[in-house]
């Protein structure tokens, strides 16, 4: 059936968009008023705007809601900034348990002939716009993380052992050398005598 009444539905407010107050995003039609942050309500553009699933936010607060979190993560130049976003109404949500997991495909006819291949961390499928390589595996890129910490990785960022992968900081803690002289800072090691 047609759509006499106008153009499309607000993501925001469902009413009516027409095409002179219309701003699109991410497939979806607003109103100029309408495409705000849905945490501090501040106006957004291309330029400011953040996604997650189907919710719109500036970057700072797209930052403090779903960013990295804990020590050494400020908001710039040697700062330390524990603001979670509590006062604008962001809720903390607590860290995911990683799982790691080794779930290569067995299927070689699936790998060579357009079947999708499994992702390492979660099992589920790995197609071609969404996959990460990391340590000779598939990986989705949201999966592409810390087993330890759940750092969001890069293939320059990222180390292996055993098959699953650790950010850098991760694996010297848990797997780099241990002992008296080490973590003094600079690279120096004291040798006592």
């Amino acid at each position: 059936m047609p759509n006499w009444g106008g153009g499309n539905k607000c993501g925001a407010c469902h009413g009516t968009v027409y095409h002179a107050e219309e701003v699109q995003c991410d497939g979806r039609s607003f109103h100029k008023c309408c495409f705000l942050c849905m945490v501090c309500r501040k106006g957004l553009d291309s330029t400011t705007l953040a996604i997650h699933d189907q919710e719109i936010y500036c970057k700072s607060c797209y930052g403090k809601k779903y960013g990295p979190k804990g020590y050494g993560y400020g908001q710039g130049a040697g700062t330390l900034n524990m603001d979670r976003g509590e006062r604008l109404g962001i809720i903390p949500e607590e860290t995911q348990t990683h799982r790691p997991t080794s779930n290569p495909n067995p299927s070689k006819f699936a790998q060579k002939f357009g079947g999708s291949e499994k992702c390492a961390r979660c099992g589920e499928a790995v197609y071609a716009a969404e996959k990460v390589k990391g340590a000779g595996k598939p990986w989705h890129k949201n999966c592409f993380r810390c087993a330890k910490c759940g750092k969001s990785l890069e293939s320059t960022t990222q180390t292996e052992k055993d098959g699953e992968i650790y950010c850098k900081a991760c694996y010297a803690k848990n797997f780099g050398p241990k002992g008296f002289g080490y973590g003094q800072g600079a690279g120096a090691l004291v040798h006592a005598q």
